[in-house]
C-alpha cells in the first residue's frame, strides 16, 4: 500500500495546513513533523481519508480513492478527534476498541485481551494515567485488528511525554509486521529520533497556525 500526499492544505491561505508533501507505505514507519495544537490532527485527517484537503491531491496505489484509504487505514489518537476519553479506565477503551474490530468487547474479553498483552494490572487505571509506551502499545495494537486495517497513522505521540524513541520502535515494530506506519510528531521530538542510530528523516512541515481548522469536531463514525 502506498499513500502519496501531494501539496496537499486546508484552510484559507493553508492556515490550518501549509501545503505539504510525504509518501508512507507499508512495511515502512515514516515520521512526519507538524507544530502547533492543530495542525497534526488535520494532517493526520487528510492522510486517513477522513478529511478532503481544499488543494492538492492524496493517491492510494496511485489513485484517487479517498474512501477506499479510510476504510484501509486507522486514525490513532488524535487530539479531540479519535483519542480515548481520559477519564475512562483502560478496561472500558479495550472494550470500546474491540468492538469496532468486530471482537468480543464484553467485559470478559476486555480483560482477557490485557492478560494476553500483559497489562492486566492497568484495567482499572483512568487512560489518562497510563505510561506513554503502554498508552500506544494499547491503541496500536487494537487498531491493528480492525478488519481491512493496512495503514496506521499515529497522531502527536509527543505530547504525552517519555522518550520518543520508545513510541518510533513501536512505530517500527509496526511497520515490520507489514502495515504503513505514518506517525505525526512535533520538532523537538524528531530531532531526538533523527540523532539515534538508523534515524528516518522527518518531513519538514510549516510553522505555527493561531486558527482553528472547521469540521473538527469529534465524530465516531468518521474518525476511527
Amino acid at each position: 500500500m502506498l499513500i502519496q500526499l501531494t501539496d496537499v492544505s486546508k484552510g484559507r491561505r493553508g492556515i490550518a495546513l501549509p501545503a505539504t508533501t510525504l509518501t508512507y507505505r507499508s512495511g515502512r514507519a515514516t515520521l512526519a513533523m507538524a507544530e502547533t495544537e492543530q495542525r497534526p490532527t488535520v494532517l493526520g485527517l487528510i492522510a486517513s481519508g477522513r478529511m478532503k484537503p481544499d488543494s492538492g491531491s492524496v493517491l492510494v496505489d496511485g489513485a484517487r480513492r479517498s474512501r477506499d484509504l479510510r476504510r484501509r487505514s486507522a486514525l490513532i489518537d488524535a487530539p479531540d478527534v479519535s483519542e480515548p476519553a481520559p477519564n475512562i479506565i483502560v478496561a472500558g477503551v479495550v472494550g470500546e476498541e474491540l468492538m469496532f474490530a468486530g471482537r468480543l468487547s464484553d467485559p470478559l474479553s476486555a480483560r482477557r485481551w490485557l492478560d494476553d498483552h500483559g497489562l492486566r494490572h492497568l484495567s482499572r487505571t483512568p487512560f489518562a494515567d497510563v505510561a506513554p509506551r503502554d498508552r500506544l502499545r494499547i491503541l496500536l495494537e487494537l487498531a491493528a485488528l480492525r478488519p481491512g486495517v493496512e495503514a496506521l497513522v499515529l497522531v502527536s505521540p509527543d505530547r504525552h511525554g517519555g522518550d520518543p524513541r520508545d513510541w518510533w520502535l513501536l512505530a517500527e515494530e509496526f511497520a515490520g509486521r507489514g502495515f504503513a506506519v505514518l506517525v505525526i510528531a512535533g520538532q523537538a521530538a524528531a530531532r531526538v529520533i533523527s540523532e539515534s542510530p538508523s534515524s528516518p528523516r522527518p518531513r519538514r512541515r510549516a510553522p505555527r497556525v493561531r486558527a482553528v481548522s472547521p469540521g473538527l469536531r469529534r465524530r465516531k463514525d468518521v474518525t476511527r
